[in-house]
């Protein structure tokens, strides 16, 4: 019998990515923006890293406050100079901008992570960014508040206090705020999984960094 030859036609390369727990054909992932990629091996990797860095940094700031309340309560507890700060009302209200930004940071990840780059998810974005950088211009407006009233750094332990630990944070929310900058001006040309993953990293952040705030303005509350 004489050997047949089939010819096959070769086709572009197209990753494909099996279907977990279904008994449906192969769903095709093509590394697009849009669909879930939450099951592939792709989004799974660069997601975990950038997670696992972002924890390490957020155990570091958390040990550094943890400190910092200690030594607050030891030192307000043995000095008689310790003093008292009034307040500022913008802080309350900085609170509620920080909370709307955390809420409209949730809303661009799961966006992003389930459409492709509607015009939407670019406006949920820059929404975040403008509330992030209004929260930090707030801080600063409270601390001319503070100056205009005469209290300083050096005025007494309680004072300095108060701008220790709004510095710090503000410091921190800042850098998350240049990060949010960088994605949004890379959304376009920046891979789609790449993308999703650092913003999924940069959210956790940005969570951490509203939960630290409601801690310090407690603290400042009850301590200072």
């Amino acid at each position: 019998m004489g050997t047949k030859h089939f010819s096959v036609a070769t086709e572009p390369e197209i990753p494909v990515r099996i279907g977990v727990g279904g008994g449906g054909p192969p769903r095709i992932d093509t590394g697009g923006f849009g669909g879930d990629d939450g099951g592939s091996r792709r989004w799974r990797v660069p997601n975990r890293t950038y997670q696992t860095g972002t924890w390490l940094f957020i155990a570091a700031v958390t040990m550094m406050f943890a400190g910092f309340t200690s030594t607050i309560v030891v030192r307000q507890s043995s000095a008689p100079d310790w003093g008292h700060v009034t307040l500022p009302s913008v802080l309350y209200l900085n609170t509620l901008v920080l909370l709307a930004s955390t809420i409209t940071f949730e809303f661009a990840r799961r966006a992003a992570r389930r459409e492709n780059k509607t015009a939407a998810t670019t406006f949920i974005l820059y929404a975040t960014l403008a509330l992030g950088l209004l929260f930090v211009g707030g801080q600063l407006y409270a601390w001319r508040i503070l100056s205009d009233r005469g209290v300083y750094l050096a005025s007494n332990p309680s004072s300095s206090t108060f701008y220790l630990l709004t510095a710090i944070h503000a410091l921190h929310l800042t850098g998350g705020v240049l990060v949010l900058a960088y994605l949004v001006s890379r959304m376009e040309s920046m891979k789609a999984v790449k993308f999703r993953a650092c913003l999924s990293a940069a959210s956790i952040y940005w969570h951490f960094m509203t939960a630290l705030w409601l801690y310090i303005l407690l603290l400042l509350v009850t301590r200072v």
